[in-house]
């Protein structure tokens, strides 16, 4: 049951921005302590019972978050280190909820159908949503501008990969020989049309990291899983499916990219998603039922198999053919694509005219790994603290983009926590693989009680582990040139579905009771037990008091925002109080600050911009108004040693050189002016 109203609290998140705002997951964060403290407390999670290799993994995340925490002592922006270092203390619990407690397959399959079809269904949602604004061109724009879904993530990539994590587990749970129960057929069929649903609706973003990623975990799927043959022969019918549907979906994103009316263009995306998703759910249901009344031969079996994979190897074959035909020449394509990654031009690199998704690979991100790995090497040991890739960032870049992050989990790993975070990360996930590897191999996947486990029990538990592992592999094979370790929504379910696959590893071997009596009695065994709960209790309020503290701070930097045009005095003290319970953050003064501006309390203003450089001497934009009004105010000299400092911080900066080259003159920088050219610069960026 806590597991069950974790996914539920994920499901929740995916469809609410992806779960990436912090006011969003920290309270969710805490709820998934309670469910941890829940299962701890009856008994299904103790680390004694567990495999090996998951409590090497437990220990090694909780190893990592420890480091993601200690990082804030010497990150530049403590906050940030804060921040990220929660969202790292939330994919632990996670995963320790889902990895530490044993299941039975047919419990495992039924938490996965139970979170796939929920995913399936909030697509189906997401694609009638799409229909029902189609007719509303502002509307239409807002979750798909540029003709590339964001919603319900708010990012193009995030909302693919939303849907393809659960796309993984839908297929090869859809191939499932010992689905449980009269409707295991039935089910088969529903999360076989889930699969055609969920890929569709991920096309409807153009995500052209999802299109590379696919083919990737599918050849993975096929080369390391079990149940090759099962997955092709239910693979055929869901990517018949999903063709079936990408044209009329693709010309929705054409009409919608050009402003042209869409409605028609929405309807025939909406029949053809759901006509497809009715036809594959029905011809799965209905080979699923013959399958299971059917009775034949293993030597008629074996060669259904041999036939199957004959023909999945020459579709294999036929599809890297006609993939060349089309290329035409692979090594001029290379070069174009090598050419338009490494650009500086971004996605202006790309050729205009065709689709996104063959254009061309400009984005920037060439120069974000550049700058991640430059701070790895100058930081090689522990990083530059969790979440602080923005500031070195501002000051090296090459492009105008302005990212928070690296846009890749193992550069992520690398530039912010080192070589000693990287090195403890890989332990704890070779060791959860390892474990997940050991659930796939494993002969008997039921509980000490199941004495006499049958074929398909085993082959269900095989299935489901194969199914979670596909899932979190999607996750971090996308995520590895994204950045989904930042939506929570993604993050807390790849790591959901990798503890999932953990939790069917086989149990290690009974150990004999202790030779020798405790002392006293048993009151030593009993004492050290006492204590180890009170050590788990203080623990436990210190994480949640960890979660809660920057979410109450943002809760009432949120409120002052709203506030302050109605009664500033009151938005003053909330925003007050927000830096009582944040301390390291600079965005309550930053914010402060920018309200007394827009009053005209140039006094105010600066008092509030200088608390926020205190607590984050990095800060471009404090030290570029602080120069602004030091300006007005007829501090010259001031204003030219912070507005260097600015340009320093952000060479880049168009409104910053701008700036200092007005004082050099001996003119005067105008603040009400050079907030609008901020506000207007900002809605550009967005």
């Amino acid at each position: 049951m806590p597991a069950l109203a974790a996914l539920a609290l994920i499901v929740a998140w995916a469809a609410d921005q992806a779960g990436y705002p912090q006011t969003h997951w920290a309270p969710g964060g805490v709820i998934l302590l309670a469910l941890l403290a829940i299962a701890i407390g009856a008994g299904g999670a103790r680390l004694a019972s567990t495999p090996r290799a998951v409590r090497i993994a437990i220990i090694a995340f909780a190893a990592y978050t420890a480091l993601s925490f200690l990082s804030i002592l010497w990150a530049s922006v403590p906050a940030d280190a804060w921040e990220g270092a929660d969202r790292t203390l939330l994919y632990l619990v996670v995963f320790a909820l889902f990895a530490a407690p044993r299941r039975a397959g047919n419990v495992a399959a039924l938490l996965l159908c139970l979170w796939t079809l929920a995913m399936a269904g909030l697509a189906a949602y997401t694609v009638l949503h799409v229909n029902a604004v189609a007719g509303q061109a502002a509307s239409l724009q807002r979750i798909m501008p540029g003709g590339r879904l964001i919603f319900p993530a708010g990012y193009t990539n995030a909302t693919a990969a939303l849907w393809m994590i659960a796309f993984f587990p839908a297929w090869i749970l859809a191939s499932a020989r010992g689905m449980p129960g009269r409707a295991g057929a039935l089910t088969r069929g529903l999360l076989a049309g889930g699969a055609v649903i969920l890929a569709a609706t991920a096309l409807y973003s153009q995500s052209r990291g999802s299109v590379f990623s696919t083919p990737v975990v599918i050849a993975l799927v096929f080369l390391l899983l079990p149940g090759r043959v099962r997955s092709f022969a239910t693979l055929v019918p869901i990517a018949a499916g999903v063709a079936a549907c990408a044209p009329a979906v693709l010309r929705l994103a054409e009409r919608a990219e050009s402003g042209s009316p869409a409605s028609s263009a929405a309807h025939a995306a909406t029949l053809s998603v759901l006509i497809a998703a009715v036809a594959v759910a029905a011809l799965v249901a209905i080979a699923a039922t013959i399958e299971g009344r059917s009775r034949i031969s293993r030597r008629a079996e074996a060669r259904l198999h041999r036939g199957l994979a004959i023909a999945g190897v020459l579709t294999a074959l036929g599809l890297i053919a006609g993939g060349l035909i089309a290329v035409k020449d692979p090594v001029a394509r290379a070069k174009h694509e090598w050419n338009t990654f490494a650009s500086q031009h971004g996605y202006a690199a790309n050729e205009a005219g065709k689709s996104r998704l063959i254009s061309g690979l400009g984005s920037g991100r060439a120069d974000f790994y550049r700058v991640a790995w430059h701070e790895f090497a100058s930081h090689p040991l522990l990083g530059i603290g969790a979440d602080n890739f923005a500031v070195p960032y501002l000051r090296l870049r090459h492009t105008d983009e302005t990212p928070h992050y690296p846009h890749s989990v193992e550069l992520r790993t690398l530039a912010e926590t080192g070589a000693v975070g990287a090195a403890i990360a890989l332990i704890g996930l070779l060791a959860a693989l390892l474990a997940g590897v050991r659930a796939l191999r494993a002969q008997d996947r039921l509980r000490s009680h199941d004495s006499t486990p049958s074929i398909e029990s085993r082959a269900l538990a095989r299935t489901v582990a194969a199914a979670a592992l596909a899932g979190f592999g999607y996750w971090a094979i996308h995520g590895s040139f994204d950045w989904f370790f930042e939506y929570a929504g993604l993050g807390a379910a790849a790591f959901a579905l990798l503890g999932l696959s953990c939790s069917l590893a086989p149990a290690p071997a009974s150990t004999p009771p202790a030779s020798t009596p405790p002392a006293r009695g048993g009151q030593a065994p009993r004492a050290l037990r006492i204590a180890g709960g009170v050590g788990a209790l203080a623990l436990a309020l210190l994480a949640a008091a960890a979660l809660l503290a920057p979410w109450l701070s943002r809760m009432e930097v949120e409120s002052a925002a709203r506030a302050w045009t109605l009664s500033p005095a009151v938005a003053y003290d909330r925003l007050a109080e927000a830096s009582r319970l944040n301390p390291l953050s600079d965005e309550p003064d930053l914010v402060a600050g920018t309200i007394a501006l827009r009053l005209g309390q140039l006094r105010r203003a600066e008092h509030q911009f200088e608390l926020a450089l205190d607590r984050n001497p990095e800060g471009e934009y404090a030290t570029l108004e602080l120069g602004a009004i030091a300006s007005d105010l007829g501090d010259r000299g001031r204003a030219l040693a912070l507005l260097r400092r600015a340009a320093l911080l952000d060479p880049r900066d168009r409104l910053a050189r701008q700036a200092l080259s007005t004082v050099r003159s001996g003119g005067h920088v105008n603040v009400v002016y050079l907030n609008r050219s901020i506000f207007l610069e900002s809605q550009h960026l967005l």
